[in-house]
C-alpha cells in the first residue's frame, strides 16, 4: 500500500507543487487549502504524514498538530516561511516530528518526508514487538490447569504491578525463569530492560564486577570500564537465577543495593543510583541455608517479600497432557502418543520437571517413524521396573489427564472413533470401553 500524506497549504502554486513531487515519489496525497477541512478529514481518515503550514486563513497551523498529536498516530510536519526559533520550537514542543522552513528545495523536503516515515515504521514495529513479547510471555504460555497452578496464576495476577521484591521457589526445571519473565512483562516495568543473571553459572573471582560492574585498571586485565548487570537494569527488573549459590561477601553488597537502590563498580568511588525491581528464584531451601549459615538471614528477608513456590510435575500430573500438547504444537508436530505410552509418561516421576517433559517430547518426535508413538519407542530410563508408580495402578488423577486426552483426541478428529483409536494407539471395542468408563459425551 501506499504511504499516505495529507498536505495542507494555502498557496495554490506551493500546494500544486508539493502534491507533484510526493505523487511522484510515489505517496498518495490528499491536499486542503485550510485547516477546517483538513480536520474534518482526519476525522474519518488516517494518514502516515501530515505536513501543514503555520500559518492558515481559518486556523492557526499550531492547533492542527495540537488535535493530531495526542490522539493519532501520525508524524506532523510543519512549514513555516518565517523560520523564527519560536515557531520551530513550539511546533517541536506540541509535538510535531519536524519542521522545514520556505523556501526549500524540494530535495531537501523529500528527504524529510522519507526520515519521518521509516521513524514512524519504526515505532509501530516496536509497538508490533513489544506487543509479541507481552502475548508470547502471558498466561496462555504457562502451561496448568491444576489447582496448584491456577493459585500460581492468581498470584502473579496480584504481584505484576508491584515493585516488590519476588522469590521463586521450586525444583530445577519447574519453570522458574519463565514465571519471572512473565511477571516483567505484565509489569509497569515491561518496555524497560529484563537483565538476567544465573548467580551459579558466575566464576567467583568475577562475581562483583559482573553484577556492580568495573572501572578501568580495577584488577588484571580491566582494560576498560564495564557497566554491571545492575546498572544495564536501570528502569526495569533484574532477575537473580539460583541466588543461594551466591557467595556471603556478595550478599553483603546485594543487600545494600536492595536497600539504597546504589552501589559503586569495582574499583571506583562514584554511587551509581539505580531504579529497578528484583525477582530472585532459587531450587535451594534458603531457610536451611540461613541456619547453616551460607546465607544472609537479613538479606533473605529482604528477598522474600512476596515468595512464589511452583509446585512440581509429579505434583500436578493433570498437567502432563496439556503440557505434551502444548510441546507438539511448539514443535509444529502432528505426532502424538498412544494409550500406554501417554499411561507411562502419566507414571513417571520427572525428577528434571517440566524441562525434563519437553526434551523427551522433542528426543521423542525427531525419532518418531511413524505418526504414532508406541511405548516401547519411549526412552528406556521412563519404563524401569523399579519406577516407584510402575506397578501401581493409576492414580485418579492420572486417569483425569487419560479422559481429558482421550476428549481432546476425539475432538481434533471431529468425533471420529475409528480416527481417534488409530491415534491413540487402541483398538475401537478399547476406546469405547475407556469412552463409557469416563462417561465421556461430545
Amino acid at each position: 500500500m501506499k504511504e499516505t500524506i495529507l498536505l495542507i497549504e494555502d498557496d495554490k502554486i506551493m500546494r500544486i507543487s508539493l502534491e507533484d513531487a510526493l505523487r511522484s515519489a510515489g505517496y498518495d496525497v490528499t491536499s486542503f487549502e485550510a485547516g477546517t477541512g483538513a480536520l474534518n478529514a482526519l476525522k474519518t481518515n488516517s494518514f502516515d504524514i501530515v505536513v501543514t503550514d503555520i500559518r492558515l486563513p481559518d486556523i492557526d497551523g499550531f492547533d492542527i498538530v495540537r488535535e493530531i498529536t495526542p490522539i493519532k498516530d501520525t508524524q506532523v510536519i510543519v512549514m513555516t516561511a518565517f523560520g523564527t526559533i519560536k515557531d520551530a520550537v513550539e511546533a517541536m514542543r506540541l509535538g510535531a516530528f519536524d519542521y522545514i522552513t520556505k523556501p526549500f528545495a524540494l530535495d531537501e523536503f523529500l528527504l524529510l518526508i522519507k526520515r519521518a516515515l521509516e521513524i514512524k515504521h519504526l515505532k509501530e514495529e516496536n509497538i508490533r514487538l513489544k506487543k509479541d513479547l507481552s502475548k508470547y510471555y502471558g498466561f496462555p504460555n504457562i502451561v496448568g490447569e491444576s489447582g496448584e497452578m491456577k493459585k500460581v496464576f492468581s498470584l502473579i495476577e496480584k504481584v505484576a504491578g508491584s515493585d516488590s521484591s519476588i522469590l521463586i521457589l521450586g525444583e530445577s526445571g519447574t519453570g522458574k525463569e519463565l514465571i519471572a519473565t512473565t511477571i516483567h512483562y505484565q509489569s509497569n516495568r515491561r518496555n524497560k530492560p529484563l537483565i538476567k543473571v544465573n548467580c551459579a553459572a558466575l566464576p567467583e573471582g568475577l562475581i562483583e564486577s559482573e553484577l556492580f560492574g568495573h572501572e578501568k585498571g580495577a584488577f588484571t586485565g580491566a582494560i576498560k570500564r564495564k557497566p554491571g548487570r545492575f546498572e544495564l537494569a536501570d528502569g526495569g527488573t533484574i532477575f537473580l537465577d539460583e541466588v543461594g549459590d551466591l557467595p556471603l561477601s556478595t550478599q553483603a553488597k546485594l543487600l545494600r543495593v536492595i536497600q539504597e537502590k546504589a552501589f559503586e563498580r569495582v574499583g571506583g568511588t562514584a554511587t551509581f543510583s539505580v531504579d529497578i525491581r528484583i525477582i530472585t528464584a532459587t531450587n535451594k531451601n534458603l531457610q536451611e541455608e540461613v541456619k547453616k549459615g551460607h546465607f544472609r538471614e537479613d538479606i533473605y528477608y529482604r528477598l522474600n517479600v512476596i515468595p512464589i513456590t511452583l509446585p512440581s510435575l509429579r505434583e500436578r500430573k493433570e498437567d502432563i497432557p496439556h503440557l505434551i500438547d502444548f510441546f507438539f504444537n511448539k514443535l509444529s508436530s502432528n505426532i502424538r502418543f498412544s494409550m500406554d505410552a501417554m499411561d507411562a509418561l502419566l507414571e513417571y516421576n520427572y525428577p528434571g520437571n517440566v524441562r525434563e517433559l519437553e526434551n523427551i517430547i522433542e528426543r521423542c518426535v525427531i525419532l518418531s517413524a511413524s505418526d504414532i508413538i508406541e511405548k516401547d519407542d519411549l526412552p528406556a530410563f521412563i519404563l524401569k521396573k523399579d519406577n516407584k508408580t510402575s506397578q501401581m495402578l493409576l492414580s485418579d488423577v492420572a486417569a483425569n489427564a487419560e479422559k481429558e486426552h482421550i476428549i481432546r483426541v476425539l475432538k481434533s478428529t471431529k468425533g471420529s472413533k475409528s480416527r481417534a483409536a488409530e491415534l491413540l494407539g487402541i483398538s475401537r471395542k478399547t476406546l469405547w470401553e475407556r469412552i463409557n468408563a469416563y462417561e465421556i459425551n461430545l
